[in-house]
């Protein structure tokens, strides 16, 4: 028994996943009266819910706290590379979204009207951001826990001393830790939601997630060969695919297997040497960009609350759209590093639309399923981008005025 533990822990996560997945369609699809695996994925599904409001509460919190301050003109470009980039890659996933609609098959799925009006936006937001913050983490009001998680990190890192806000960062990474181990239980969850899948409508249910994957993957891969590469361009004023490429291949290829941003930071470091940027520069920008660049956490973010969104019959405007925009790229500086942690921040998003926890957190294990190819695409736009951009930064600020 302990070397058959021993053989499943020694397997990656993706296979281990890619293996309940399989074994979930098969018992779906041959012993489908066995209704005792569903509960597999529905303690799964729960554990997410109860874990993801706490974890976005400090790690934001923890990010702004421990934030530098009288960063140079080369770092405010850097930052703002980062940070128009990520939202940019929302609104590619906005328009990605209503060019190409894709629904899944979601439990208590009703149908709602969202905000419309600018008022009705700004009133539902407002509203949410400052109710009360115990009671936004236990009632998971995504909004005001963001909001009050801005505001006790601003506070901390004006009044706090270095003891404290190490104190905060270490219990955000004790948070992370527990959520990496839900996350080793995700094999079985994805086969309980598999099997439940399976059982009751048989193989269609992948053709969904299909389409769901190309979307995703067509956003991040829009975004990584049109976007990024026109506002570098913005920036250096040459062509900036031979800088791109050297990226993607020497950083995006190892993150697209790591599937962690974190892991990426010493080959970024590497590649900027080798591309002779400065040291000072870099040994910063490239931990700042593993934290606060996520591209593709804000396509899955956006991409997955429009889903539920057009699955549920929402009637989604522009200033909805726009304000989602905002929302994922803010969520997405929060995500977490571990692998699938920009999934937890999909309820959140979805509670800007009044949608309930537990759809959102249907469409989280929807990701899981398809996260084995998901994931690795996100970490690899995300983590090239941090070796792109502080280039782009560098050049940018080396150019003659």
């Amino acid at each position: 028994m302990r070397s058959i533990i021993n053989c499943w822990t020694g397997l990656s996560l993706v296979w281990r996943i890619f293996i309940g997945l399989i074994v979930g369609a098969l018992l779906g699809l041959l012993c489908p009266g066995l209704t005792g695996i569903g509960i597999l994925g529905k303690v799964f599904v729960s554990a997410l819910k109860a874990i993801a409001p706490v974890l976005v509460a400090v790690l934001v919190a923890s990010s702004i706290a421990q934030a530098g301050g009288g960063m140079g003109p080369r770092f405010r470009t850097v930052i703002l590379l980062y940070l128009l980039t990520t939202f940019l890659a929302a609104i590619v996933a906005v328009v990605g979204s209503f060019l190409f609609p894709v629904t899944v098959n979601l439990k208590e799925a009703v149908a709602g009207e969202a905000p419309g009006a600018l008022s009705d936006v700004f009133t539902n937001l407002l509203t949410n951001m400052v109710s009360n913050p115990l009671l936004s983490v236990s009632s998971a009001n995504y909004i005001g826990i963001l909001f009050w998680a801005i505001v006790v990190g601003l506070a901390l890192k004006l009044k706090a001393s270095e003891t404290t806000i190490r104190m905060v960062s270490d219990f955000s990474e004790v948070i992370s830790q527990a959520v990496k181990w839900i996350i080793q239980f995700a094999p079985f969850g994805i086969l309980g939601l598999v099997f439940e899948s399976v059982s009751e409508r048989g193989l269609e249910i992948f053709s969904e997630y299909g389409r769901l994957l190309a979307l995703l993957v067509g956003c991040m891969l829009f975004t990584a060969l049109i976007v990024n590469p026109f506002i570098s361009a913005l920036f250096i004023r040459r062509n900036p695919y031979p800088l791109l490429w050297r990226c993607l291949r020497e950083s995006g290829v190892n993150a697209f297997f790591t599937r962690s941003s974190a892991a990426n930071i010493p080959i970024n470091m590497n590649l900027c040497r080798k591309l002779g940027l400065n040291e000072d520069f870099y040994s910063v920008s490239i931990p700042l960009g593993s934290t606060i660049n996520m591209e593709g956490a804000a396509v899955t973010i956006t991409v997955l609350t429009l889903c539920v969104a057009h699955t549920l019959g929402l009637q989604v405007s522009f200033v909805s759209a726009l304000m989602l925009s905002l929302i994922a790229t803010f969520g997405a500086c929060g995500a977490s590093g571990v692998a699938g942690g920009s999934l937890l921040l999909v309820p959140m998003a979805c509670s800007f639309f009044g949608i309930s926890p537990d759809i959102a957190m249907q469409a989280v294990a929807v990701g899981f399923i398809i996260g084995v190819v998901q994931d690795s695409v996100e970490t690899a736009l995300n983590s090239s981008a941090d070796a792109f951009f502080t280039a782009t930064a560098e050049y940018h600020d080396r150019r003659p005025s």
